[in-house]
């Protein structure tokens, strides 16, 4: 039998997936040779084992602040007054379950145990749950006075064969307790209390099995929120707010004798005095931590730790606090609110990401990605997770506040499986480019699928039940970069359309909508001149309806579109160009996939047409992709009265204005500059703004942005951060243009 107590993980490997190489994920690495044929992908990126994709679950109407899972059963406790089946809303088919509830690991339903943890005065909670290593025995902790009526004070035992409170166990404890683990002759708890048994215990404490208290002493000066005893039994790990552990400092963290108590490891400044630890727990090699900050300095993420000498093996730098952490497999799974793992090459801030998995050895994202919301209470989302096997799979538990996972209606509880995999792959966005004459290029933007991060493409042309084409491309949810396949079997004037899926090796994604091209016989002038003088970047937003603005350059630094911004607006800037793309200056705007350095020297060029009296950023350079930029600079903008300006900061905000306005609803040709001449803004190819002693810039990196993003505090501040009008052609360089050049591309505009 496999038993997990508290959050231990349990024995076993699970079933592990013949595939690939293990991936080792990093923002703006993530990329794969389009070209010749490729193995296909595992429906799983090991180590990851567990699905993203959610079971049918009961739910409960309040907070699941604890879980313990052994023999095919789940426990939860927490604040809740009643369960409803899944899709259920909250207020309907409703049962009562005060502050208990059992479940069938396999079904998510519940089982006949029925427990009442109340309290006289006040609310009642079940903060902790721990097996026993038998199974036999529940030991729950948490803010309560009685168990079915049974007399208790703040812990309690239940007999699990006959789901009923055990008499023979009762110790007085002064407050709440918010931990427990277990052995088998020891209890191990901490919390709030100053007092167990009648005696002083402060915070942590170690009883019998049978409720005699223990001369083990590890008293601390603040919250105790979790412990952990060592596999070999010797240590206990404990953690919390505490400074100080039988009076030596030691923040947060501390490992001491199981016996005694006595400290045999301190941390002083090992974690921020602004952070604390939220939970523990152990394989065979490491103990890992769960880390939640407050205020400036913090410490959110999480702490792998060497049981060999209890030094430190690795540990993130993720935003967004952590509460549970959970081993299964060789991979390290969390419950968090990270919105900002930029830090570690992962993803930049960002709205919340809730579930998380890291592989023992490194502190890299792996691939799996379910979500829930943030929910009720604080909020924070999940706050404990838990494990069992049954009937040959493994399962999965995580509890909480949120009230929604992947997207649908599931308050307190969800669960995962090692299979089978369900989740299909987004469909592919997908544009054809004939800027080379005699081919067609076909571009598309990989696909994002919740527990894989290598996924497999077929490309069909002209109605074909046969692909082409197929390769492997590697892809998360914040780095998808563009892949290329060129069709040469193609002649001049012929037409030909596309179509192509995303496979995990199990699910396949349905078709794109069909794309079609004329092969041409010549180049067009206009784009010609930008990709032979030099672009890195080149948007000419041609795609129709998707999220995807494709990178003419082959360098794979698309764009995504957000918040649906309107397509195919016609004409466009340039003649012979197919279509532009037009935002409200509201929320819309298009962001680069690439996370750059900041360029030392560059340029960037598009066509603006508007009659905005709202102003509003054209293009520019931020740290942030999916919300405002606290970093921003090397961007144009417009002001309420029509005004372009280019701005870079320095040590202070260096902006150049034209003196005329282009508000006119007519295009206009917009290319700014900065090299060592300073910095230059044209329009409709003539010089109209320049300042010679502005030559060096904010040396942050981040992504190329169009069509908004922060303004504040930057001088002749428009009304909106976000642009309404027309854009084309959007180009970046890493040189500044020469005139000549910019009065070329201008001259092209005729085609």
């Amino acid at each position: 039998m496999n038993v997990t107590t508290g959050r231990r993980p349990i024995g076993g490997r699970g079933r592990v997936r013949a595939a690939a190489a293990a991936l080792c994920l990093f923002a703006g690495a993530l990329t794969a040779a389009a070209t010749g044929g490729a193995a296909p992908a595992a429906a799983l990126t090991p180590p990851v084992s567990i699905t993203a994709d959610d079971l049918t679950t009961w739910q409960t109407n309040g907070i699941v602040w604890s879980m313990a899972a052994g023999d095919g059963v789940v426990y939860a406790g927490g604040t809740f007054s009643t369960l409803r089946p899944p899709g259920a809303a909250a207020g309907t088919s409703e049962q009562p379950a005060l502050n208990f509830a059992a479940f069938d690991a396999a079904t998510g339903a519940p089982t006949g145990c029925t427990l009442s943890f109340t309290l006289s005065s006040g609310t009642a909670t079940v903060r902790a749950l721990a097996l026993s290593p038998d199974g036999k025995t529940l030991y729950a902790g948490g803010q309560f006075g009685s168990v079915n009526g049974e007399g208790v004070s703040n812990i309690a035992a239940v007999d699990t064969a006959t789901c009923t409170p055990r008499k023979d166990f009762k110790i007085s404890v002064s407050a709440t307790v918010r931990a427990l683990d277990v052995t088998a002759d020891t209890v191990y708890l901490g919390g709030d209390f100053n007092n167990v048994g009648g005696k002083t215990r402060k915070k942590f404490a170690a009883v019998t099995t049978g409720a005699a208290l223990l001369p083990f002493t590890a008293d601390a000066d603040e919250v105790a929120r979790a412990v952990q005893v060592t596999p070999d039994g010797r240590h206990v790990a404990l953690g919390g707010d505490f400074f100080t552990v039988n009076g030596t400092s030691s923040h947060a963290l501390a490992v001491v004798n199981a016996t005694t108590g006595a400290l045999v490891k301190s941390y002083p400044g090992f974690i921020p005095d602004t952070s604390t630890v939220q939970d523990l727990t152990t394989d065979a090699t490491g103990l890992y931590t769960a880390n939640e900050g407050t205020g400036g300095g913090v410490f959110d993420g999480r702490i792998a730790i060497d049981l060999a000498g209890y030094q430190q093996r690795w540990r993130d730098t993720c935003l967004g606090a952590t509460q549970a952490v959970l081993v299964h497999s060789g991979v390290l799974y969390s419950g968090s609110h990270a919105h900002d793992c930029a830090s570690m090459g992962e993803f930049p801030d960002q709205p919340r990401k809730h579930l998380l998995a890291q592989s023992v050895d490194d502190p890299k994202l792996l691939p799996w990605f379910p979500d829930t919301n943030d929910g009720i209470g604080e909020p924070v989302g999940p706050r404990v997770m838990s494990q069992t096997d049954k009937g040959g799979h493994h399962y999965l538990w995580v509890g909480g506040e949120f009230t929604t996972v992947n997207g649908v209606r599931q308050q307190g509880l969800t669960r995962f499986a090692d299979g089978p995999d369900t989740g299909v792959p987004w469909v592919p966005n997908v544009s054809l480019s004939t800027l080379t004459p005699g081919r067609i290029d076909v571009n598309w933007q990989t696909s994002f699928d919740t527990d894989d991060g290598e996924l497999t493409y077929r490309i069909y042309k002209d109605g074909a039940s046969t692909p082409v084409h197929t390769t492997t491309g590697r892809s998360v949810f914040w780095d998808r970069p563009q892949l290329r396949w060129t069709d040469t079997d193609v002649a001049v004037g012929e037409t030909h359309s596309y179509r192509i899926t995303a496979s995990d090796g199990t699910n396949t994604s349905a078709k794109s909508p069909a794309q079609s091209a004329t092969v041409a016989a010549t180049a067009e002038r206009y784009p010609a001149r930008v990709l032979s003088d030099g672009a890195s970047v080149y948007w000419r937003y041609d795609e129709g309806t998707s999220t995807f603005a494709a990178d003419a350059t082959g360098n794979r630094n698309n764009g995504f579109l957000r918040n649906a911004p309107a397509y195919r607006q016609t004409p466009a800037a340039v003649a012979g160009s197919s279509t532009a793309i037009g935002f409200d200056g509201t929320s819309q705007y298009a962001y680069g996939n690439t996370l750059h350095p900041a360029p030392a020297r560059f340029s960037v060029e598009t066509w603006v047409k508007t009659t905005t009296t709202r102003g509003g950023k054209i293009i520019g350079f931020g740290n942030v992709t999916m919300q405002n930029s606290v970093r921003y600079d090397k961007h144009v903008y417009m002001a309420n009265d029509g005004r372009l300006v280019f701005g870079v900061y320095s040590g202070g905000y260096r902006t150049i204005t034209t003196p005329g306005a282009y508000n006119d609803g007519k295009w206009h040709h917009v290319v700014a500059t900065q090299g060592t001449g300073g910095t230059a803004l044209y329009v409709d190819g003539q010089l109209r703004a320049s300042g010679s002693s502005y030559t060096t810039s904010q040396n942050t990196p981040g992504y190329w942005r169009v069509g908004g993003d922060n303004l504040a505090n930057w001088p002749n501040r428009p009304t909106s951060n976000f642009f309404a009008g027309q854009l084309d052609e959007t180009a970046v360089y890493p040189t500044a243009l020469t005139a000549a050049q910019i009065s070329a591309h201008y001259a092209l505009r005729t085609g």
